[in-house]
C-alpha cells in the first residue's frame, strides 16, 4: 500500500496454514541511540505468525480498553486530505488512517494486546475468518446476524457478491488487485476481461466462480490454491458496498458506512466530521469501539503545524491527534528529550520503503547507463534529513523493509548505506560514457514542507553529476493520481511502498509487473520486463513461505541491478504525539501508526 507521500495500509499475512506473515503500502530522519535494538524487535515482530481466528474470537463486542469511557469529542489534525472514500479506490495512507472507523469487510486484523503489537485475522462481518476447502481452492464466509449499513439496510450475500462485481467495472482503478487476479486466473489487468463492466450491465459472476445459495452464505471458487484470502479480504479495498445504495462513480465522495462512525460533512481539503452511526452494532464486531461522540478532522496541517500544536496542548487540540502526521523533523528532538512531551508520544516501524522512480517509458531514460547514473548521483541523506533523522527513518538498500520476511541487509546496491549523500563522480562518468551530460530531468514532487526540501537537496545532487533538473510541484491531494498516469511528463518522483500484508509477493508483483501498467495503478515508473513478469508467475505458485521470500529477494536484486528502475530512499519509521486528554494511544503494527478504533476522551 502507499502512504501520503507514500501508499499506505500495512497488513500481515500468511501464505499457508502456519506460513509466515509478511506486510504493503507507501510513507517520509535524529539520532536513534538505543532505538535501534527497539527497531530491530518491532521489525522482527513484524514478520511473526498472525494466525486465523475461529467463530469465537471474531464474536463481537472488542476487548475493553483500559480505562476507557464513553463521550467526548475529538480533533484529528491531518496533512493530506483523502482523494477517495469509495472503499474500492482506497489505498493510500491518508485515506486508510480513517477508513477503518467507516468500513467493514469479511476479515479484519484484531488487536490482541492493548500495545497493538499482536494480532490475529478474525471475521468482522463473517463470522470466522473463513471455511477453507478442496485444498485451497474453496473458501466458504457465512454473515453475521443484525450487521447494518448506516441507512438500516441489512448486509446481505448480494450486497457481497456487488462489492466483488464491481471491482471488476473500469471506473475502479486504485484499489487493491488481488482478489480479481486470484478469482480470473490471470496476472495484469486482464481479471477485467472476466466482467467487464462489473454488474452495472445486469451481468455477474457464475456461480463457479462466486455463489451466493442464500443470504448469509458466500463462496468463493478458485482454480489454484489461495492462502491468503482471510489477509486480503481484511484490506479497505474489500469492505462491502451496498448494492442499492451505489452511486458509482459517486459513491467515492459519499460512502455508506458499515463501522461506528459515519461522515457528518466533508469538504475536500478543509475538513471532515464523523459521528456514530447508529445502525453499528458492538455485538456484531470485535474489533472496533465507538467511545468518541464525534471527530472534527482538519486538514492542510503540515507536520510542524500539528506537531507545535500538539505539543502546546491547549484548548481543542488537548484532545487533539494525527493519524497520519509524525512528529516534524524540526520538533523531533525536543520531543524525545523530553519525558512529558515523549510519554504523549507512541513509535514503531512502519512496512513503508521510500523510492526515487525512473519513468521507464521515456525514450531518454531507456539507457541503462542514464538510470544507473540517477541511482548513483542521488542523495538520500536529504530526505532522511527530512522526516526526522535516524529515528524516523533507515536509509534503505532494497525494496524490502525489514518487517517483511526475506529482507536482506548486507544489499545495497548504489552505496547509499556507506555514501548517504551520493557519488556524482561515479555517476557523472556514467552519464558521459551514455553521451547524456547536461540532459534534463523533470523531477515532479510533493507541495508539503518535507517535499520542498528533499527535492531542492536532491536536484543539487542530481546536478552535480551533470544532470539539468526542472522541479515540478504537484498538490498533495492528488499526487498520486497524477504520478500514476502512463502518460505523464515526469522523468523521476517519489512514492513509497509498504506490503499489504508481511509478504513480498504484496510488493514487488503490484509495482513492478508490466502488465499491471495502467492510469492509475502502482507500477509507477512503467517496468515492462519479461524476466520479472516471468519470476512473478513462478515465485507466486511457491506454497512453502520460506523458500518464496528467498525468491523474491532475488527478485529485488534483479530489479535493482538489472533493470535499474528505482532507488531507494528510506525504511520509515514513525514518531506521533497527541493531546493530554487523549486515551487509549497505541501504535498498531498492522495500521503503520496510531490505532483509531480504540481511542476515548479522558
Amino acid at each position: 500500500m502507499s502512504r501520503g507521500g507514500r501508499h499506505v495500509y500495512a497488513a500481515v499475512s500468511v501464505l499457508a496454514a502456519g506460513a509466515l506473515v509478511l506486510s504493503g503500502c507507501s510513507k517520509g530522519g535524529s539520532s536513534g541511540g538505543d532505538n535501534h535494538k527497539k527497531d530491530d524487535t518491532d521489525a522482527k515482530r513484524q514478520q511473526a505468525l498472525i494466525k486465523f481466528g475461529d467463530a469465537a474470537a471474531s464474536t463481537g463486542p472488542a476487548a475493553p480498553v483500559p480505562g476507557a469511557k464513553a463521550g467526548g469529542t475529538m480533533e484529528f489534525l491531518e496533512r493530506d486530505s483523502p482523494a477517495h472514500l469509495d472503499p474500492a479506490q482506497i489505498y493510500t495512507f491518508a485515506e486508510g488512517t480513517i477508513a477503518p472507523l467507516l468500513h467493514r469487510g469479511l476479515t479484519g486484523y484484531k488487536s490482541t494486546s492493548d500495545d497493538g503489537g499482536r494480532h490475529e485475522i478474525v471475521g468482522d462481518l463473517a463470522t470466522d475468518s473463513g471455511t477453507v476447502s478442496d485444498g485451497g481452492r474453496t473458501w466458504k464466509y457465512t454473515l453475521k446476524d443484525g450487521v447494518k449499513f448506516q441507512d438500516g439496510a441489512t448486509i446481505t450475500s448480494k450486497d457481497v457478491r456487488h462489492s466483488v462485481e464491481r471491482l471488476f467495472a473500469p471506473f475502479l482503478t486504485k484499489g487493491p488487485t488481488y482478489l480479481q487476479q486470484w478469482l480470473a486466473d490471470t496476472a495484469g489487468t486482464d481479471y477485467r476481461k472476466l466482467l467487464p463492466d462489473g454488474p452495472y450491465q445486469g451481468k455477474h459472476l457464475p456461480d463457479s466462480v462466486l455463489e451466493t445459495p442464500d443470504e448469509h452464505t458466500v463462496v468463493f471458487h478458485f482454480k489454484k490454491p489461495v492462502a491468503d484470502l482471510p489477509y486480503a479480504l481484511a484490506m479497505t479495498g474489500y469492505s462491502i458496498v451496498e448494492e442499492k445504495g451505489d452511486t458509482k462513480e459517486k459513491y467515492d465522495r459519499a460512502p455508506l458506512a458499515t463501522g461506528p462512525y459515519k461522515i457528518q460533512s466533508f469538504k475536500s481539503g478543509k475538513s471532515m466530521v464523523l459521528v456514530k452511526n447508529d445502525q453499528w452494532d458492538p455485538k456484531t464486531d470485535p474489533i472496533r469501539h465507538q467511545y468518541v461522540d464525534q471527530f472534527n478532522v482538519t486538514f492542510n496541517q503540515q507536520y510542524e503545524m500539528s506537531t507545535k500544536a500538539l505539543i502546546a496542548d491547549s484548548g481543542v487540540d488537548q484532545t487533539g491527534v494525527s493519524l497520519q502526521n509524525q512528529v516534524d523533523a524540526g520538533n523531533l528532538s525536543r520531543v524525545l528529550s523530553d519525558s512529558k512531551l515523549k510519554s504523549r508520544t507512541v513509535a514503531g516501524y512502519q512496512p513503508y520503503v521510500g523510492q526515487i522512480n525512473i519513468n521507464m517509458s521515456k525514450p531518454e531514460l531507456k539507457d541503462k547507463k542514464v538510470r544507473e547514473a540517477i541511482a548513483y548521483a542521488l542523495p538520500v541523506t536529504p530526505f532522511v534529513r527530512a522526516y526526522g533523522g535516524e529515528a524516523a527513518m533507515e536509509v534503505a538498500g532494497g525494496l524490502i523493509s525489514p518487517t517483511v520476511s526475506g529482507y536482506d541487509p548486507t544489499f545495497d546496491p548504489f552505496g547509499k548505506k556507506k555514501k548517504p549523500a551520493g557519488d556524482p563522480a561515479k555517476a557523472k562518468k556514467l552519464l558521459a560514457e551514455a553521451g547524456k551530460s547536461g540532459m534534463k530531468l523533470t523531477f515532479a514532487y510533493i507541495n508539503t514542507p518535507e517535499g520542498q526540501q528533499y527535492s531542492t537537496a536532491m536536484a543539487e545532487g542530481l546536478k552535480k553529476a551533470g544532470f539539468d533538473v526542472q522541479r515540478q510541484e504537484l498538490p498533495a491531494e492528488t499526487y498520486f493520481d497524477e504520478v500514476s498516469k502512463i502518460h505523464n511528463n515526469f522523468d523521476i518522483f517519489h512514492t513509497s511502498w509498504g506490503a499489504d500484508w508481511p509478504s513480498a509477493s504484496t510488493v514487488l508483483p503490484p509495482t513492478t509487473d508490466g502488465r499491471l501498467i495502467a492510469d492509475g495503478a502502482h507500477n509507477y515508473p512503467q517496468v515492462n520486463d519479461a524476466h520479472v513478469n516471468s519470476e512473478i508467475d513462478r515465485i507466486s505458485a511457491i506454497t512453502d513461505p520460506v523458500k518464496a521470500a528467498t525468491e523474491w529477494e532475488k527478485l529485488d536484486k534483479y530489479l535493482l541491478t538489472e533493470v535499474v528502475h528505482a532507488v531507494p530512499t528510506g525504511y520509515y519509521k514513525q514518531v506521533q504525539i497527541a493531546g493530554s486528554k487523549v486515551g487509549g494511544l497505541a501504535y498498531d503494527d498492522v495500521l503503520g501508526g496510531i490505532d483509531p478504533r480504540r481511542l476515548y476522551v479522558k
